[in-house]
């Protein structure tokens, strides 16, 4: 499997001819969402969530299909019907060819005087990927490679610290890092790196890793 990071939360995934888009929002490219076969999107904040890169990618592809909860699918379904699917904590289903199950159910607390939202993570082929969303939700099941939301208003961290102690990845790639400048990544890599005790990667938005 293929492992493209993209700007901020956007991940792509491409295995046998076939491309799964994760978390397509208005921090990412532009065309994030382009030649996309799958889009599952994590929740509705805009920097996971970009209704116009949505709609470009559904319309560019007629067969393309995008998974998300509730909040989301009622914004683009009318639009494409069919092609809109709802999913939340527990389901599983085939997104291009991917295995796909959900875990989580909210988004991590901002502050207490924010209601809290829905966010659901999306695991990947049996655990080879599992990527949170707006969360530090433990899948309860091995997991390879985890899609790491190091900087966000949500966390800290410490707790980015003891989410890859508890979740066990054998290796930890950065995402929801655009708030996070130059300046301070080699703080984050080497704590980290130091003390989460797995294999702690960055890419750069557009390289590719083989995970």
């Amino acid at each position: 499997m293929k492992l493209t990071k993209m700007s901020h939360a956007c991940v792509r995934l491409e295995k046998d001819g076939r491309t799964l888009v994760l978390d397509p929002g208005a921090f990412s490219e532009q065309d994030a969402a382009a030649g996309a076969d799958a889009i599952l999107v994590t929740h509705e904040h805009p920097d996971h969530f970009d209704e116009g890169r949505l709609r470009a990618a559904l319309e560019a592809n007629p067969a393309a299909e995008v998974w998300t909860l509730t909040s989301v699918a009622e914004q683009i379904a009318a639009a494409f019907p069919g092609r809109v699917h709802t999913v939340g904590h527990g389901d599983s289903f085939t997104a291009a060819g991917f295995d796909v199950e959900v875990h989580g159910e909210l988004h991590a607390v901002i502050h207490p005087d924010i209601p809290r939202i829905t966010n659901v993570g999306y695991l990947i082929d049996g655990g080879r990927v599992f990527h949170p969303g707006d969360a530090l939700t433990v899948p309860g099941r091995p997991v390879e490679t985890l899609m790491l939301p190091v900087m966000a208003p949500w966390n800290k961290i410490s707790e980015v610290i003891d989410y890859v102690r508890e979740v066990k990845p054998q290796r930890a790639y950065d995402i929801h890092d655009a708030l996070l400048t130059d300046l301070a990544r080699p703080v984050y890599d080497r704590q980290i790196g130091t003390l989460g005790g797995s294999e702690h990667l960055r890419l750069t938005p557009g390289d590719s890793a083989e995970v």
